[in-house]
């Protein structure tokens, strides 16, 4: 998702995201045939909208002007929609788009920023209509984000959201020839996407937070589990039925702080699942905090979303 226009950067992105207690930024540099170096990755505890006095001291502390730079927008700050593809010119397509979803979106189409990304179609079905992935957001707020980092001398090159980031993290895992599903949880809920040939093909959304996956509570936290498991047994089903060309290896699970969770879905999903440890995606050799599970948890989409190459749509 490139919503802003991007300028040349050295090797390297940093990328910020949110969460209700901070910000995160985290440096990434990819390496011909070498897992991915984190430079450097730093929390800033406070509240939600960040106050231009955090976004200062990160410019400071990580020399943000000698990278690329992106910032997550947070689940509340768009809408992801999957369309069929409007048989119009690549060049129309966006207007297209738009007029579809003037009738899905909550508030007026006049006041949102779109972005599209394909969803590629099976190579040996070629008259097969394809869809796509439509993401909007209002401008009001993209616009103020922007400003604010403006204002402190970083140059925001693009704005992503969580969706592309957790399949910048799956594509380092998957399988030759078959999909990956992954499940993530932070303050705004659980994510589940389904990717294949480093390619997003489903996205969802799961009304479980991070904090109610940690309840000390059982019966409450069993809840959680039932409800996890029903939202992930109707996606894949839903996406058997729609890429029956596609082979889901297995479903790997982000770091949540919750060990439970892992063992009941391995029990109660027909696929085998895997926890995830991003040291053996990432080298952290200058970040050795980010050894612990917590820490990886807290960083997870600001990791994903520094991972973003060049010239793709992430």
């Amino acid at each position: 998702m490139g919503l802003f226009v991007k300028a040349k950067k050295q090797d390297g992105w940093l990328a910020t995201s949110f969460a209700g207690d901070g910000m995160c930024a985290a440096v990434v540099l990819r390496r011909a045939g070498e897992r991915p170096l984190v430079q450097a990755a730093v929390f800033y505890a406070g509240r939600k909208p960040v106050p231009a006095a955090t976004l200062e001291k990160l410019n400071k502390d990580m020399q943000a002007q000698f990278y690329r730079c992106s910032t997550l927008l947070g689940a509340g700050e768009y809408q992801l929609l999957t369309l069929d593809a409007p048989n119009v010119p690549p060049e129309e397509l966006k207007t297209a788009v738009g007029w579809r979803l003037k009738d899905m979106l909550d508030f007026p189409l006049a006041e949102a920023t779109i972005d599209v990304l394909e969803i590629p179609a099976d190579k040996n079905a070629p008259g097969r209509g394809l869809s796509l992935f439509a993401v909007a957001a209002r401008n009001a707020p993209l616009a103020q984000r922007q400003a604010l980092y403006a204002e402190c001398k970083i140059a925001l090159t693009v704005v992503d959201i969580p969706e592309m980031a957790q399949r910048n993290v799956a594509a380092l895992m998957e399988p030759e020839g078959r999909g990956l599903a992954m499940l993530s949880f932070d303050g705004d809920g659980g994510l589940l996407t389904v990717t294949f040939d480093a390619e997003l093909y489903l996205a969802r959304r799961i009304d479980v937070t991070q904090a109610q996956l940690a309840d000390v509570d059982d019966a409450r936290r069993q809840q959680y589990y039932d409800r996890i498991t029903l939202e992930l047994q109707r996606s894949f089903d839903h996406f058997d039925r729609q890429f029956h060309f596609i082979s889901v290896s297995k479903l790997v699970l982000a770091p949540t702080g919750s060990e439970g969770l892992h063992g009941y879905l391995a029990d109660n999903l027909y696929m085998p699942v895997e926890m995830l440890d991003l040291a053996l995606l990432f080298d952290f050799s200058r970040v050795p905090d980010l050894q612990a599970a917590a820490s990886q948890a807290r960083f997870f989409l600001s990791l994903g979303a520094a991972l973003r190459q060049e010239g793709t749509l992430a």
